[in-house]
């Protein structure tokens, strides 16, 4: 990932969660989205990593469910990664992408992930 234009978005965590995830080794400073001029860069902690071209971003939408559950989880290509219920921004991918999770490689084709900014973050993904 270069330096240049890169930007990072921190994923959210809710007071209560950052308490039992940090427990767990899934710490608020390792997990975040990076988006540079190339690429997007999502991480949190050792239990979720995907790389994958800027260019593959279909389409980005903020999310206006209050979602319940926490961390990292999903099926058949669609991923929820989150610390918290708000601020959730759903990232569409085409091609599907390589993501792993706990270390085992998945096919990502929808991303859902908690963020401070999702304004933000929806407006580096759609920016080129």
């Amino acid at each position: 990932m270069t330096t240049k234009s890169l930007r990072r978005f921190p994923i959210s965590f809710d007071p209560w969660y950052r308490w039992m995830s940090g427990a767990l080794g899934l710490r608020p400073s390792q997990s975040h989205v990076d988006v540079d001029d190339d690429q997007v860069v999502v991480r949190m902690g050792w239990a979720f990593r995907a790389r994958f071209p800027h260019a593959a971003v279909a389409s980005v939408a903020e999310t206006s469910f209050r979602c319940l559950s926490r961390g990292v989880h999903g099926f058949a290509g669609q991923w929820l990664v989150n610390g918290s219920g708000d601020g959730i921004l759903t990232i569409d991918l085409m091609p599907r992408q390589r993501a792993y999770v706990m270390g085992f490689p998945i096919r990502l084709r929808r991303l859902m992930v908690s963020v401070d900014d999702p304004a933000g973050l929806r407006a580096a993904l759609v920016s080129r």
